[in-house]
Protein backbone atom coordinates (compact mmCIF):
# COMPACT_ATOMS: atom_id res chain seq x y z
CA UNK A 1 0.00 0.00 0.00
CA UNK A 2 1.03 3.72 -0.30
CA UNK A 3 2.34 5.92 2.05
CA UNK A 4 4.55 8.85 3.24
CA UNK A 5 7.93 7.13 2.05
CA UNK A 6 6.66 5.86 -1.45
CA UNK A 7 7.44 9.38 -2.58
CA UNK A 8 9.13 11.05 -4.26
CA UNK A 9 8.80 9.01 -7.33
CA UNK A 10 10.72 9.43 -10.80
CA UNK A 11 9.86 7.76 -14.35
CA UNK A 12 12.09 7.87 -17.27
CA UNK A 13 11.91 6.28 -20.53
CA UNK A 14 14.33 7.23 -22.92
CA UNK A 15 14.92 10.79 -22.98
CA UNK A 16 11.75 11.56 -21.19
CA UNK A 17 11.91 11.89 -17.00
CA UNK A 18 8.55 12.89 -14.98
CA UNK A 19 10.14 14.06 -11.79
CA UNK A 20 8.39 15.89 -8.64
CA UNK A 21 7.90 19.12 -8.68
CA UNK A 22 10.12 21.13 -6.29
CA UNK A 23 10.06 24.71 -4.35
CA UNK A 24 13.06 25.41 -6.74
CA UNK A 25 11.90 24.77 -9.78
CA UNK A 26 10.25 28.25 -9.51
CA UNK A 27 11.91 30.31 -11.44
CA UNK A 28 11.97 27.84 -15.03
CA UNK A 29 8.17 26.75 -13.76
CA UNK A 30 7.52 30.28 -14.24
CA UNK A 31 9.77 31.41 -17.13
CA UNK A 32 7.85 28.61 -18.92
CA UNK A 33 4.46 29.23 -18.24
CA UNK A 34 4.85 33.52 -18.79
CA UNK A 35 6.39 31.63 -22.34
CA UNK A 36 3.30 30.04 -23.44
CA UNK A 37 0.82 32.00 -21.71
CA UNK A 38 -1.27 32.89 -24.77
CA UNK A 39 -0.68 29.00 -25.74
CA UNK A 40 -2.05 27.86 -22.17
CA UNK A 41 -4.67 30.50 -21.69
CA UNK A 42 -7.92 28.82 -22.78
CA UNK A 43 -7.26 25.83 -21.22
CA UNK A 44 -6.53 27.59 -17.51
CA UNK A 45 -8.24 26.22 -13.99
CA UNK A 46 -9.97 29.40 -12.68
CA UNK A 47 -11.61 29.71 -9.54
CA UNK A 48 -15.55 30.76 -9.80
CA UNK A 49 -15.32 32.51 -6.39
CA UNK A 50 -15.29 36.22 -7.93
CA UNK A 51 -13.53 37.14 -4.61
CA UNK A 52 -11.26 33.85 -4.75
CA UNK A 53 -7.57 33.55 -6.31
CA UNK A 54 -5.52 30.51 -7.40
CA UNK A 55 -2.86 29.27 -5.34
CA UNK A 56 0.49 30.74 -5.61
CA UNK A 57 3.71 28.56 -6.91
CA UNK A 58 4.98 27.42 -3.37
CA UNK A 59 1.26 27.51 -2.30
CA UNK A 60 0.74 24.74 -5.05
CA UNK A 61 3.75 22.67 -4.32
CA UNK A 62 3.11 22.72 -0.71
CA UNK A 63 -0.25 20.95 -1.22
CA UNK A 64 0.47 18.56 -4.12
CA UNK A 65 3.49 17.55 -2.34
CA UNK A 66 1.09 16.74 0.61
CA UNK A 67 -1.21 15.10 -1.45
CA UNK A 68 1.51 12.88 -3.00
CA UNK A 69 2.54 11.74 0.71
CA UNK A 70 -1.23 10.71 1.54
CA UNK A 71 -1.49 8.67 -1.53
CA UNK A 72 -3.75 11.04 -3.75
CA UNK A 73 -2.02 12.83 -6.01
CA UNK A 74 1.71 12.35 -8.14
CA UNK A 75 2.48 15.78 -9.11
CA UNK A 76 5.40 15.59 -11.58
CA UNK A 77 6.94 17.61 -13.97
CA UNK A 78 8.22 16.88 -17.48
CA UNK A 79 11.88 17.53 -18.15
CA UNK A 80 13.69 16.05 -21.26
CA UNK A 81 17.15 14.68 -20.65
CA UNK A 82 19.58 13.64 -23.65
CA UNK A 83 21.42 10.58 -23.16
CA UNK A 84 24.80 11.21 -21.78
CA UNK A 85 23.51 14.68 -20.57
CA UNK A 86 23.43 16.02 -16.57
CA UNK A 87 21.01 18.70 -18.00
CA UNK A 88 17.15 18.50 -17.94
CA UNK A 89 14.96 20.33 -20.09
CA UNK A 90 11.49 21.25 -18.71
CA UNK A 91 8.83 21.11 -20.82
CA UNK A 92 5.70 20.52 -19.14
CA UNK A 93 3.69 19.51 -16.28
CA UNK A 94 1.60 15.96 -15.54
CA UNK A 95 -0.45 15.29 -12.37
CA UNK A 96 -2.05 12.21 -11.66
CA UNK A 97 -5.13 13.39 -9.21
CA UNK A 98 -7.75 12.44 -6.91
CA UNK A 99 -6.50 8.84 -6.21
CA UNK A 100 -8.74 6.78 -4.96
CA UNK A 101 -8.04 3.64 -3.19
CA UNK A 102 -10.64 1.09 -1.74
CA UNK A 103 -13.25 -0.12 -4.24
CA UNK A 104 -13.10 2.55 -6.81
CA UNK A 105 -9.10 2.10 -7.55
CA UNK A 106 -9.35 4.76 -9.91
CA UNK A 107 -7.40 8.19 -10.48
CA UNK A 108 -7.58 11.67 -12.95
CA UNK A 109 -4.89 12.62 -15.40
CA UNK A 110 -4.13 16.70 -16.68
CA UNK A 111 -1.20 17.30 -18.19
CA UNK A 112 0.43 20.61 -20.24
CA UNK A 113 3.25 20.86 -22.28
CA UNK A 114 5.64 23.42 -23.89
CA UNK A 115 4.25 24.71 -27.53
CA UNK A 116 7.94 24.67 -28.14
CA UNK A 117 7.74 20.63 -28.15
CA UNK A 118 4.23 20.29 -28.73
CA UNK A 119 3.26 17.66 -31.64
CA UNK A 120 6.67 15.52 -30.84
CA UNK A 121 5.59 12.84 -29.03
CA UNK A 122 6.19 13.90 -25.55
CA UNK A 123 2.57 14.58 -24.29
CA UNK A 124 1.55 10.96 -25.26
CA UNK A 125 4.66 9.30 -23.60
CA UNK A 126 4.59 10.73 -20.57
CA UNK A 127 0.68 9.74 -20.25
CA UNK A 128 1.50 6.56 -21.30
CA UNK A 129 4.55 6.47 -18.75
CA UNK A 130 2.29 7.81 -15.52
CA UNK A 131 -0.38 5.19 -16.62
CA UNK A 132 1.49 2.26 -16.58
CA UNK A 133 2.57 3.23 -13.33
CA UNK A 134 -0.59 3.55 -11.95
CA UNK A 135 -1.56 0.36 -13.43
CA UNK A 136 1.46 -1.75 -13.18
CA UNK A 137 3.15 -0.66 -9.77
CA UNK A 138 -0.03 1.10 -8.06
CA UNK A 139 -2.32 -1.25 -8.78
CA UNK A 140 -4.87 1.04 -10.22
CA UNK A 141 -8.40 0.12 -12.25
CA UNK A 142 -9.08 3.25 -14.03
CA UNK A 143 -7.50 6.39 -15.23
CA UNK A 144 -9.40 9.05 -16.60
CA UNK A 145 -8.44 12.16 -18.70
CA UNK A 146 -11.22 15.40 -18.75
CA UNK A 147 -10.50 17.64 -22.51
CA UNK A 148 -12.42 20.56 -23.77
CA UNK A 149 -13.96 19.93 -27.42
CA UNK A 150 -11.98 22.64 -28.77
CA UNK A 151 -8.52 21.46 -27.28
CA UNK A 152 -7.14 19.40 -30.80
CA UNK A 153 -3.80 18.93 -29.63
CA UNK A 154 -5.00 17.28 -26.17
CA UNK A 155 -7.63 15.47 -28.14
CA UNK A 156 -4.84 13.86 -30.35
CA UNK A 157 -3.09 12.78 -27.77
CA UNK A 158 -5.78 10.16 -25.72
CA UNK A 159 -6.61 9.34 -29.64
CA UNK A 160 -3.27 7.89 -29.80
CA UNK A 161 -3.41 6.31 -26.97
CA UNK A 162 -6.64 5.08 -27.61
CA UNK A 163 -8.23 6.11 -24.96
CA UNK A 164 -12.20 5.33 -24.84
CA UNK A 165 -14.30 8.38 -25.22
CA UNK A 166 -16.99 8.24 -22.40
CA UNK A 167 -19.04 11.32 -23.43
CA UNK A 168 -19.36 14.82 -22.91
CA UNK A 169 -19.65 16.20 -19.30
CA UNK A 170 -21.83 19.78 -19.44
CA UNK A 171 -20.15 22.36 -17.39
CA UNK A 172 -17.62 20.07 -16.00
CA UNK A 173 -14.68 22.50 -14.59
CA UNK A 174 -14.11 26.25 -14.33
CA UNK A 175 -12.10 27.18 -16.99
CA UNK A 176 -10.97 30.54 -18.36
CA UNK A 177 -13.41 32.22 -15.98
CA UNK A 178 -16.50 30.25 -17.02
CA UNK A 179 -17.69 26.78 -16.96
CA UNK A 180 -16.75 24.81 -19.35
CA UNK A 181 -17.87 21.48 -21.37
CA UNK A 182 -15.54 18.50 -20.99
CA UNK A 183 -15.01 15.27 -22.76
CA UNK A 184 -14.02 12.31 -20.55
CA UNK A 185 -12.20 9.84 -21.48
CA UNK A 186 -10.58 6.52 -19.68
CA UNK A 187 -8.73 3.03 -19.71
CA UNK A 188 -9.67 0.42 -17.33
CA UNK A 189 -6.47 -1.85 -16.57
CA UNK A 190 -7.80 -4.61 -18.71
CA UNK A 191 -7.94 -2.84 -21.97
CA UNK A 192 -4.60 -2.47 -22.18
CA UNK A 193 -2.54 -5.86 -20.61
CA UNK A 194 0.14 -5.07 -22.20
CA UNK A 195 0.19 -1.56 -20.81
CA UNK A 196 0.17 1.95 -22.93
CA UNK A 197 4.15 2.54 -23.01
CA UNK A 198 5.14 -0.64 -24.99
CA UNK A 199 3.06 -0.46 -27.85
CA UNK A 200 3.70 3.85 -28.34
CA UNK A 201 6.95 3.15 -28.66
CA UNK A 202 7.15 0.22 -30.89
CA UNK A 203 4.88 2.69 -32.90
CA UNK A 204 8.30 4.97 -33.17
CA UNK A 205 6.67 8.18 -32.45
CA UNK A 206 7.86 8.44 -29.18
CA UNK A 207 11.02 11.02 -28.22
CA UNK A 208 14.21 9.43 -28.74
CA UNK A 209 17.37 9.81 -26.65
Amino acid sequence: MWSATSWPVSLRTGPLVLRPIRHRDKAAWTALRHRNARWLAPWEASNPDPEGFLPTYHQMVRSLTSQARAGSALPFLITEQPAGSRDARLVGQLTVSGITWGSAMTATLGYWVDAERAGRGIAPTAVALATDFCFGELGLHRMEINIRPENQASLRVVEKLRFRDEGLRPRYLHIAGQWADHRSFALTAEEVPRGLLEPWLESGRAPRG
